[in-house]
């Protein structure tokens, strides 16, 4: 049997007409929350009010009772009325915006969807027991399976055995009493809120290392002392405003510009091209090379001269020619010995001899 408004409403009317003798202002404190109470009562439980409540002269009798000036358990009565209905107005509120959500999900409430989660609940419910247990028991940063000092293996047994007991919990949970219940239901409240915070860290790690495109170097890394780059090409000149990029297009950024130069444009330090300090390169650029003049060709005039390598004990020279163009005295061909020709020097001029 469904209990109707009216009926609320009439049984409210008989309850402040038993209560009439009293001042206005306590039967009012009385019956203030006698409306959602009784509410409350209709929809625990089928029947009546009069069968669940007694008459309302009864109930009237009992509010005079626990207004008594010589009770001392009445204020605690009308405490605990208020209370309870406060907590009817609350769940009467829950259930009308349950009823609204119902259909969104396919079904009448909304609480008969949740209901259905339950089973993957449980499995959840263990699944975060066993990475909070990981959080305790481990100093790094949490990975998405469970882990017990270190050890993958034991960390998997201990998820199975979590998940397992909370399957069972759940399934036992309707028919515990009293502080049982509750803290079941506290220690759910725990796990939700330490994966909302595991989740919330773990986004800030990934905002952190896609800010600059790169991880911030380590204590290890060889580059974390670089202050410049200097670039060079084959022949050894350094490469003015050079840019690095990786083989995905970002730009490699090393160092920061340690000399105070006027001469430098005032842009941010991060988008000039290195070197920063061109004047504190380590090498300077060698002179370009020279390509050899060839033989009996005269050197053009400021042309850069060719110094011809030392002579060695091999090559003979050969006797300047006289300016008068006389001939030079002639030299027995017995007492001059022939001159081998020489491997490792150029070719000498042969030495006049005299015929006849």
């Amino acid at each position: 049997m469904t209990v109707t408004g009216q009926e609320i409403t009439d049984y409210v009317e008989r309850v402040r007409v038993a209560l009439a003798d009293l001042p206005a202002q306590e039967r009012d404190e009385l019956t203030e929350d006698l409306p959602e109470h009784l509410a409350e009562v209709a929809v625990e439980s089928d029947g009546s009010l009069v069968d669940r409540l007694g008459t309302p002269e009864a109930y009237a009798a009992e509010l005079r009772a626990a207004a008594g000036a010589g009770d001392p358990a009445a204020g605690r009565r009308v405490l605990e009325r208020r209370i309870a209905g406060v907590l009817g107005r609350t769940r009467a509120r829950v259930g009308r915006v349950d009823a609204r959500l119902g259909p969104l999900f396919g079904h009448t409430t909304a609480g008969e969807f949740l209901r259905l989660l339950r089973p993957a609940w449980w499995v959840a419910r263990g699944y975060l027991a066993a990475m909070l247990v990981t959080a305790l028991s481990t100093d790094g940063p949490l990975g998405l399976l469970p882990r017990l000092d270190g050890s993958g293996f034991v960390g998997l047994l201990m998820l199975v055995g979590l998940v397992f007991g909370s399957i069972w919990l759940g399934r036992r949970t309707p028919g515990l009493r009293s502080w049982r219940r509750w803290s079941v239901h506290a220690t759910a409240a725990v796990l939700v809120l330490f994966a909302i915070g595991a989740v919330v860290n773990v986004d800030g790690h990934v905002r952190s290392d896609y800010d600059y495109g790169y991880e911030s170097t380590s204590v290890q890394n060889p580059y974390d002392q670089v202050q410049d780059v200097y670039v060079y090409d084959s022949e050894g000149r350094l490469v003015q405003n050079a840019r690095l990029f990786d083989q995905n297009g970002t730009p490699i950024r090393l160092g920061w510009p340690a000399c105070d130069d006027p001469a430098l444009p005032d842009v941010n330090p991060v988008q000039r091209g290195y070197p920063y300090c061109p004047e504190q390169a380590p090498f300077r650029p060698r002179p370009p090379a020279v390509a050899p003049l060839p033989p009996g060709s005269a050197a053009t005039p400021g042309a850069p001269t060719r110094t011809p390598p030392p002579a060695t004990a091999s090559d003979a020279p050969a006797p300047p020619a006289t300016p008068s163009g006389t001939a030079t005295p002639p030299v027995p061909s017995g007492s001059v010995p022939p001159v081998p020709p020489s491997v490792s020097g150029p070719a000498s001029t042969p030495l006049p001899t005299v015929t006849g």
